[in-house]
């Protein structure tokens, strides 16, 4: 299992292979369809709320029940993945496959797709702290800053290959 910590650079991105074990710790950002959207009408405005470079997002609504993966190949958040990673996301988390033009386009932009087990207990307990940074009005679909220890995940998609 290989150790993550935010924010991730390149070189780290480059040392990673589909189907590689890794544990993410630091922060990472939330969002999945009813804000993904929206986020990158923000970023396309230059209005975004932050610095996304070298930022990890899962795709996830947090609530007192806990987070979980949510299906990444929708249409709403797979055609938000080639912006955020243009914008410097470097590893998107979710579950599921992603087409093969997304597989290309996070090449390009030196990011991967992870996915993680849909185990809420399990996830839930790897957060330490949250906080709302955006979108407020979508409840626990709102854009989620978490300080994470250890989110499992396996390399789905790197360097325009997939486990799929």
């Amino acid at each position: 299992m290989k150790r993550i910590c935010t924010p991730i650079n390149s070189q780290i991105v480059q040392d990673l292979h589909v189907g590689d074990k890794i544990e993410v710790y630091g922060t990472i950002l939330t969002g999945r369809d009813a804000v993904l959207p929206k986020l990158v009408d923000s970023i396309k405005r230059g209005q975004c709320f932050d610095d996304l470079e070298g930022s990890v997002i899962m795709h996830t609504a947090v609530s007192d029940a806990g987070i979980s993966p949510t299906t990444s190949n929708k249409e709403e958040i797979e055609e938000s993945i080639p912006c955020l990673a243009k914008s410097g996301v470097k590893i998107h988390i979710g579950k599921g496959s992603l087409g093969d033009s997304t597989v290309k386009l996070l090449d390009k932009y030196e990011s991967i797709f992870a996915v993680t087990p849909p185990a809420a207990a399990l996830l839930s307990s790897r957060v330490i702290s949250r906080k709302v940074v955006a979108f407020e009005n979508e409840g626990m679909e709102a854009i989620h800053l978490l300080e994470v220890r250890g989110i499992p995940c396996i390399v789905a998609a790197a360097h325009a290959k997939a486990i799929y």
